[in-house]
């Protein structure tokens, strides 16, 4: 019976509820209340939380819609309307579905056939290290796999619990996946002072204080960095590796936005590689697992929900017990697992959808990286905010100092101030930003802004917020400094800022 909380799963009960929960709700609350005729101006609500793009206004990428929609209905190989190249490979990809048809299920850990275009993807990728398709796990999008591998590590109680290092900030979706799969976050802070790069000596303290608390098994690296947008060198990358075979610790990569590395003379480089050039000491004996899906920056087919995991130097026996518990899914949806095909294996020169293809691609890199620029220069404007600059991935991630006067606010509502701040913006101003997960200094706060939307959005985004934050701060303190009279924004920004009546 379910008739109380008393007769839920305690482990369910202890999934901590995400502010991005709590604030999506009440963005879907506004915007219902506005469609019903509700009281408040009819503006629309901006949501730069999360990273979806294609809801904020982006385009979905034409060679991979126009595939799809031949594969989901193959009357479509008689229209003229595409091209040679679209139908050939719809074809191809109808004739690896059992059935010829998307509507049917594939093996639990994928089709065979996308495997190997995952395994040519990273073989090309990491300069001809070979990939296996055996050692391939297609899921439902990068969560799924990542749940799939915390699961198995999950054991113990007390001192014993699985204990996995994090990095602070994470993911928003990290800690309730922990959460759900009875795992301790070991959390290792981030250097936001060097533009949250990732520092040995954190890990080690981290990792020296969790020993007698719980059992640490494993390192969660987030590169490109989701939501700091910092890109490991080499250097870094090899430090990790390093102390990952000193501690016999399993390494888990995050490499979703690995297509979206813009900052000056950075370069995106995969753990497998740095590991197979560390050469065999490293290569053969250290545990990784990296995680890539198309909720990345070049398709953002986030709502198709399909990714995938590499497993290197994992027990083949373990492997097997990854496919069991994919097997529960039954397996990822067949039109997201094609989705991947695409998005690995686009159109080469001389193809006819090359040309449009390429041209959408850096038309998307084009506007991520200016936006990202923009949005920076913006918020350094502001009083009380700085931000680092990020090298790749979708997100900036500012700091601000609140008042006293809003934190005492937030705290007689039982809210943090992050959050408290969030929620009076979306109320006020309908644009919805993510509340960071730890205060920092005394009186700071983090904001998570994705970048990856229309530059018109971002611009009318960036307009509500400077409205917002120079009319709450105008009459507040910020770190000793009354900022009471610097209205508008300065000519750096290029904004023209009309202050709301209410707050």
């Amino acid at each position: 019976m379910t008739t109380s909380l008393d007769y839920v799963n305690p482990r369910v009960r202890a999934i901590r509820v995400s502010t991005q929960s709590f604030l999506q709700n009440l963005a879907h609350q506004i915007t219902q209340n506005m469609t019903q005729g509700g009281q408040k101006p009819l503006k629309g609500v901006i949501d730069l939380s999360s990273g979806d793009p294609h809801r904020a206004g982006m385009k979905p990428v034409s060679f991979v819609r126009q595939v799809l929609a031949v594969c989901l209905y193959p009357h479509l190989l008689q229209d003229k309307i595409f091209s040679l190249d679209v139908k050939l490979r719809a074809q191809r990809l109808l004739q690896i579905c059992e059935g010829q048809s998307l509507g049917s299920y594939t093996a639990s850990s994928g089709l065979h056939h996308i495997r190997q275009t995952i395994a040519d993807f990273i073989t090309k990728r990491d300069a001809g290290i070979s990939a296996n398709p055996r050692n391939v796990f297609i899921s439902s999008g990068a969560q799924r796999a990542l749940m799939v591998v915390v699961k198995l590590l999950s054991s113990g109680e007390g001192q014993t619990q699985t204990g996995i290092l994090t990095p602070q900030p994470c993911p928003y979706t990290l800690p309730p996946l922990l959460d759900e799969a009875g795992v301790l976050a070991v959390p290792y802070r981030l250097m936001e002072e060097r533009g949250w790069a990732l520092d040995l000596n954190q890990l080690r303290q981290a990792l020296d204080s969790a020993r007698g608390g719980c059992n640490p098994r494993a390192i969660y690296i987030s590169n490109p960095g989701n939501p700091t947008g910092h890109v490991q060198d080499r250097n870094s990358i090899q430090e990790v590796i390093q102390l990952a075979t000193a501690e016999k610790l399993l390494l888990l990569v995050d490499e979703v936005y690995q297509d979206s590395v813009y900052g000056q003379n950075t370069e995106f480089l995969s753990y497998k590689k740095v590991l197979f050039e560390m050469g065999q000491e490293f290569s053969e004996t250290v545990e990784l697992v990296s995680f890539h899906s198309l909720s990345c920056a070049s398709v953002a087919e986030c709502g198709l929900r399909a990714g995938y995991m590499e497993a290197v130097n994992i027990d083949p026996d373990v492997m097997k017990v990854f496919d069991t518990m994919l097997c529960t899914d039954i397996s990822a949806p067949t039109t997201g697992q094609l989705a991947l095909d695409l998005m690995l294996n686009p159109p080469g020169p001389g193809d006819p959808s090359y040309d449009t293809h390429a041209q959408e691609l850096l038309l998307t890199r084009t506007v991520l990286t200016r936006n990202a620029q923009r949005a920076l220069e913006v918020l350094n404007d502001l009083p009380g905010f700085s931000c680092q600059p990020a090298m790749g991935g979708i997100y900036l991630y500012p700091s601000v100092k609140l008042p006293a006067g809003i934190r005492e606010q937030a705290e007689m509502l039982e809210l943090g101030a992050d959050v408290f701040y969030c929620q009076k913006l979306l109320e006020e101003e309908r644009l919805l930003l993510g509340a960071g997960q730890d205060s920092g200094e005394a009186g700071s706060h983090h904001f998570r802004l994705c970048v990856l939307v229309p530059t018109y959005v971002l611009e009318d985004a960036l307009h509500r917020l400077s409205a917002f934050h120079l009319h709450l701060m105008g009459h507040h303190t910020v770190a000793g400094r009354n900022v009471k009279g610097k209205a508008g924004c300065s000519s750096q920004s290029g904004l023209t800022c009309v202050q709301p009546t209410t707050v």
